[in-house]
């Protein structure tokens, strides 16, 4: 497993790939802790907030991608999550509400031109893109378009599928803690049976092994993608962080949470603590590990 793919990378090691002050120096201090911790290779995220900040984000990210030999070994490109999402409690996660915005085509082809043909996925939710317009012409610009941070009936989720929409965004997370017991997201995304990825945060925090397992089991080793969400807070230990402007709070226990402890705001999980807990926690051998961490996630942006 030399060459893990990450899919969801918001920072690392003290380093939050959402700063506006992002500067060369420490954007490759944190791919040579990525590269050195055998993580391989990610897709820098950028999460909700105000449309410019984002496109000035991604056009940062572009541009040290450009101007560095280490940045662009290992910065494979970029996901936006957001802010074509849910603004629902639970469903909009750590994601600021207040700049969530419904699916456009203004808004997504300003996303994507910033990023310099680096956008490699985009997260957003299917019931928030009026005729799935932007999850069509983002499809057809050969980007990976995920749902995530969203509640579509399951007919929605179908009709998103055809116009594109080809994975899930780390199934089990984005929504609140209490749902319906059969008719919820997550047992929706299990019947898409069409869907062609599902990414799973694998740090056994966000999902418990047993929940890990089960959905592995379901979905199969061909369509599961294991993800960090890693903020920069991974690998760190227990202290204050910060992602997109927002305090993140580690603990003893190493889970990154909100500071009111109401939800979870990434993961401090490495690539390597990822195969760990799919090994060990999960039961899975090393061929179905690099599977999920490896030849998935390339196959899944690599279709694209």
């Amino acid at each position: 497993m030399a060459h893990p793919l990450d899919l969801q990378l918001n920072g690392y090691k003290g380093i939050d790939f959402n700063a506006d002050d992002l500067g060369l120096d420490a954007m490759r201090q944190a791919c040579d802790a990525v590269r050195r911790d055998g993580g391989g290779r990610m897709l820098a995220t950028i999460i909700t907030d105000r449309l410019d900040l984002m496109t000035a984000r991604i056009a940062r990210l572009a541009e040290l991608h450009a101007g560095d030999d280490v940045v662009r070994e290992v910065m494979a490109g970029i996901h936006v999550e957001g802010p074509f999402i849910s603004p629902l409690p639970g469903f909009v996660g750590a994601h600021p509400a207040k700049h969530v915005l419904p699916g456009s085509l203004d808004a997504a082809k300003r996303l994507v031109d910033a990023g310099r043909g680096l956008v490699r996925l985009m997260t957003l939710a299917p019931e928030h893109d009026a005729g799935h317009a932007t999850t069509r012409w983002l499809a057809r610009q050969g980007i990976l378009v995920s749902a995530g941070h969203c509640d579509p009936s399951l007919a929605v989720l179908n009709d998103a599928i055809d116009a594109g929409l080809s994975c899930f965004t780390h199934l089990g997370n984005g929504c609140p803690l209490m749902l319906h017991r059969h008719d919820n997201v997550i047992q929706r995304v299990l019947a898409a049976d069409r869907l062609r990825w599902i990414m799973v945060i694998a740090d056994g925090v966000h999902l418990p092994p047993m929940v890990l397992r089960t959905i592995i089991r379901h979905v199969g080793v061909d369509r599961t993608i294991a993800v960090t969400d890693a903020t920069a807070a991974a690998g760190m230990g227990p202290g204050r962080y910060v992602l997109a402007g927002q305090e993140v709070v580690v603990g003893e226990e190493g889970a990154a949470w909100a500071p009111d402890r109401s939800h979870l705001v990434g993961s401090t999980a490495t690539m390597a603590d990822i195969r760990g807990v799919l090994g060990r926690a999960v039961g899975m051998g090393d061929a179905d590990v690099q599977r999920l961490t490896e030849t998935n996630p390339l196959s899944a942006i690599a279709e694209h």
